[in-house]
């Protein structure tokens, strides 16, 4: 199952960048006896500064189609890792292809299409930095499939 983090915004170089990268290229090695990954990183901008409708039309285009949409929104579930790694194994066992975990922008995602998301995950009761979560959320991918694959990464 291909796993895609659509989010709004650019990532430059940098500590945040160095950190994905790294736990995304763990999560493809892990990932990858267990027929999860590649994943990848897929960022919109708006640059018109149009709001959250305009960065709605925006992710709509960028997720693969068929894709199983997950936002990260603090209205989400929130999750242990082990029920993580559980929901994303059974995405997977489903015979999900593709599965897209979205991050909006600054002011969050847009109410209908929120709506249309087939799940929504949240990190806690405060809300992060969407740059923040994409870091935590490729971390969680890798200890996901470490959990998966019975690796003594994770320790709880």
């Amino acid at each position: 199952m291909r796993v895609h983090i659509v989010a709004v915004g650019r990532l430059r170089a940098g500590p945040e960048r160095d950190l994905i990268d790294d736990y995304l290229k763990r999560f493809d090695r892990t990932g990858r006896a267990l027929a999860l990954g590649p994943a990848n990183i897929i960022e919109v901008e708006d640059k018109k500064n149009a709001g959250m409708g305009a960065e709605a039309a925006l992710l709509d285009k960028a997720i693969p189609n068929g894709a199983l949409i997950c936002i990260m929104d603090e209205r989400g579930k929130v999750m242990t890792s082990p029920q993580f790694a559980d929901q994303l194994g059974g995405w997977r066992d489903q015979g999900r292809q593709d599965v897209a975990f979205v991050i909006g922008g600054a002011d969050g995602l847009d109410p209908a299409f929120r709506a249309r998301a087939d799940a929504g995950l949240s990190f806690g009761k405060m809300v992060w930095p969407h740059m923040l979560v994409r870091v935590m959320l490729s971390e969680q991918l890798y200890r996901a499939s470490s959990i998966l694959a019975g690796s003594p990464y994770h320790r709880a």
